[in-house]
């Protein structure tokens, strides 16, 4: 009976814990998973609002794929994110202004505090990462891009951004020096630019995935505001 009785509190725990993601579908803009925390406070407590941008490989229209790694991945493992994380799904690349739109829909839908939102990404998801805080400097508190790159034109808006770039040096998918020109291009626009580039040893383009699941880039990030 007890035994019984530890299952049916086990389950009911579970579902209590999940209850908080939701997937919304869109038609025209981003599909996207949206989690807020069980003990979540009214809105005008104002939480931060924490994006994750997927690699290629996640592309689609099946939104389950985006919790394979990242983010929601970490958080299924156990993680917990004093944050309304935001999780979109795209089927072609990354559209910076797309973003920033299903960002305000969530602080329109859901609260959070316009001062502190995050972006980070893996792989293309870091391509977009980058272009998100590089054309909206003025809106991203601070960013983590891994294992990507960025777009050389927007190097002088990043430069308005605390940003940690993070690559594997034995990654054979995106190379290292991806992630090294867009860095250099940002130093060179402003050498004191609040920009870090950490070169994970032995990494490759899978096994850096790992970082989601530590408390490091969490840290960093919501160490930041506005």
């Amino acid at each position: 009976m007890r035994f019984i009785y530890l299952l049916v509190l086990y389950c009911v725990t579970i579902t209590i814990a999940h209850a908080q993601l939701k997937a919304v579908h869109k038609k025209g803009d981003y599909s996207y998973w949206v989690n807020t925390p069980s003990d979540a406070p009214t809105k005008s407590d104002k939480l931060p609002i924490l994006v994750f941008l997927h690699g290629r490989s996640l592309s689609g229209s099946d939104i389950n794929r985006v919790k394979r790694y990242g983010v929601l991945r970490a958080m299924e493992k156990g993680r917990s994110i004093d944050a309304i994380v935001v999780a979109p799904q795209t089927s072609n690349g990354w559209n910076a202004d797309k973003v920033m739109h299903m960002v305000d829909e969530v602080l329109e839908n859901y609260g959070g505090d316009r001062n502190r939102i995050y972006v980070c990404g893996m792989s293309m998801g870091a391509y977009g990462t980058m272009d998100v805080a590089g054309k909206y400097p003025d809106r991203i508190a601070a960013a983590v891009a891994i294992c990507g790159g960025g777009t050389l034109s927007l190097a002088c808006g990043l430069t308005q951004v605390p940003l940690w770039i993070q690559h594997g040096n034995s990654d054979r998918i995106v190379p290292l020096s991806e992630s090294q020109k867009i860095y250099k291009a940002i130093k060179k626009c402003n050498p004191e630019a609040d920009a870090t580039l950490t070169v994970v040893p032995g990494g490759t383009h899978g096994s850096v995935e790992n970082i989601f699941h530590q408390d490091a880039i969490y840290d960093w990030m919501f160490g930041y505001t506005l």
